[in-house]
């Protein structure tokens, strides 16, 4: 058992809800208190607080994705509604609903972005697994 758990050679355990959470508020996964990116979803090479190297992550496509899911299951089913409700003309539809699926966007994608680089160091993933770890492991 003991095999196991010194697998990697990073036994602490990393929570996952607190490390997506600090992500979701752009902050370093693993102190909370750097900034994770440098400009709009540019992650910084390294947390400026606790020296972290985030730079093997690979959020990828994950975040954009993850918006599109969220926003389009948010704001679809809202905008349905207030179809059904007030019938409102089809120009004001789109003054309101444009800008408000446009700036959920824009918002959310630093967010989920954060969340993914929190979940990848949480589960040691590409460039979070730690000291002794397998440095192909992932391809």
């Amino acid at each position: 058992m003991s095999e196991l758990q010194s697998f990697g050679g990073d036994t602490d355990r990393r929570s996952w809800l607190r490390a997506m959470t600090r992500g979701i508020g752009h902050r370093c996964p693993q102190c909370g208190r750097g900034r994770l990116f440098k400009s709009y979803v540019k992650t910084n090479e390294s947390c400026p607080s606790c020296g972290l190297d985030l730079s093997g992550h690979r959020a990828d496509d994950a975040p954009p994705y993850l918006t599109i899911i969220i926003v389009g299951h948010v704001m679809i089913p809202l905008a349905l509604a207030v179809k059904q409700v007030f019938d409102p003309p089809l120009t004001l539809q789109f003054a309101i609903w444009l800008p408000a699926m446009l700036l959920a966007t824009w918002l959310l994608l630093p967010a989920s972005k954060g969340a993914m680089v929190g979940l990848q160091w949480a589960n040691r993933m590409h460039g979070f697994a730690g000291p002794g770890a397998d440095p192909d492991a992932d391809a």
